[in-house]
């Protein structure tokens, strides 16, 4: 893994950095294989082979979930998904309840 491809910065459409799966596979202490693994599941949405800090704090999440509960990849990024599901619906309960009141 040569430092220059780490270090090289690139910024999505969105302004978003992007990040290399080696870069990922560094901080997050896993293998490129196993990130490439991940984006052919649809458990992350790389842009041209590069991904948001989002996709790497996802991974992260669902490597976590995998180490202390057991769960496979898709079950992971399933709890992920709900959990962030659930944080939408509890804003916006709060906030129609703000307007109520």
């Amino acid at each position: 893994m040569n430092s220059a491809g780490l270090s090289r910065v690139v910024v999505s459409e969105e302004g978003d950095r992007l990040y290399t799966f080696e870069y990922a596979a560094l901080v997050t202490q896993t293998s490129t294989v196993l990130i490439e693994r991940f984006a052919t599941l649809g458990l992350i949405s790389p842009i041209n082979s590069m991904l948001r800090s989002r996709d790497i704090a996802r991974i992260s999440q669902i490597l976590r979930l995998r180490r202390d509960l057991g769960l496979n990849l898709v079950g992971a990024a399933m709890v992920l998904d709900m959990a962030e599901e659930i944080a939408q619906l509890r804003a916006q309960l709060q906030a129609y309840q703000s307007r109520s009141s």
